[in-house]
């Protein structure tokens, strides 16, 4: 009774949040009339995805996160040309694409040029969040539109996976955003995976040291290595939250705790005594006041969704999601 109880409250809680959010222009049901089957086709579509190749929708919520570091939630990270973002190196790992691409070929079959490749970018970040169990379903403020531009040297601010806390609590308060939005958005690598070569530095000549990164575990180092082997290939993958990677749970911060953090970034949040108090919190720790993980998450996802959007007469929406109209 507990458990049904606490489900209760976090969605009774996230109904209230997120039913009346308003951010630039946007709001929650604005497909209600001009195209009212646009959630329910999207999440058909990344639910066939993850039914087919498991793990890849998880890469919708990073590339939803690296298309509003830039210039807004503008869907500009989903343009297919030279130099734009996409191309770049913090862009140019990401997975998630083609989901994007064939939810758009429906709705332009079911409502033609009515709905936004960013508003399906931000529909699909949470439907690949519920897939992986995150009980926390929140509703999506819709309404944005596309971008007109997508530029490869714009992507120079974006948080990157050895930034300092101090570095990463900068960036995101230049998008409005606070250092609990930080911590609760880095957990979403719960779930997903990273290239070796993001982190293979950590494993053997951390700064010129000829040896680990100090804040890994020793125990668990061998295991990093054997997957990353010194000079091997920098694009194998690698789990983000090592035992829970296909659940959407707090696990990430208990690995934080044990030093088992693969990013550089990540592990740092644990570090730095201000990020570590979030993330203790997230883990409902004895003596602190706990938050609800999932709640938090779903707070920060809606707000992050609504840094810079285009709205009303504002750019275009495009009729294929990678390339202007």
């Amino acid at each position: 009774m507990k458990v049904l109880s606490l489900l209760f409250l976090v969605v009774l809680v996230l109904a209230t949040i997120t039913t009346s959010t308003l951010g630039q222009g946007t709001r929650v049901g604005f497909y209600t009339t001009s195209c009212p089957r646009v959630e329910a086709i999207v999440q058909a579509v990344v639910q066939s995805a993850e039914q087919s190749t498991p793990g890849v929708p998880a890469g919708l919520v990073r590339m939803f996160f690296h298309d509003c570091f830039v210039n807004g939630c503008d869907a500009s990270i989903l343009i297919n040309a030279p130099n734009s973002e996409n191309t770049a190196p913090p862009n140019s790992l990401l997975r998630g694409y083609e989901i994007v691409n064939a939810a758009k070929t429906q709705l332009e079959i079911e409502c033609p040029g009515v709905v936004s490749c960013a508003d399906i970018l931000a529909i699909a970040a949470r439907d690949s969040v519920l897939l992986a169990g995150g009980i926390a379903r929140w509703n999506v403020p819709t309404g944005r539109r596309d971008g007109l531009v997508s530029r490869d040297t714009d992507t120079t601010n974006l948080p990157g996976f050895n930034d300092t806390v101090d570095v990463q609590i900068r960036k995101f308060a230049e998008k409005g955003l606070n250092t609990q939005d930080l911590v609760a958005l880095s957990g979403s690598h719960t779930l997903g995976t990273s290239a070796c070569q993001l982190f293979s530095y950590r494993l053997y000549n951390y700064n010129n040291t000829n040896g680990p990164d100090p804040s890994i575990d020793p125990s668990f180092l061998p295991t990093l290595r054997d997957q990353c082997p010194n000079g091997g290939d920098g694009l194998r993958r690698v789990v983000l939250d090592t035992g829970s990677q296909n659940t959407f749970d707090t696990s990430y911060f208990a690995n934080l705790r044990s030093g088992r953090g693969v990013l550089e970034s990540d592990q740092l949040l644990w570090g730095n005594p201000t990020t570590r108090n979030f993330a203790e919190r997230f883990l409902g720790l004895p003596g602190l006041v706990g938050l609800t993980f999932n709640v938090e998450f779903a707070r920060s996802m809606v707000r992050m969704g609504n840094v810079e959007v285009l709205t009303g007469t504002q750019g275009e929406i495009r009729r294929v999601c990678s390339a202007f109209n």
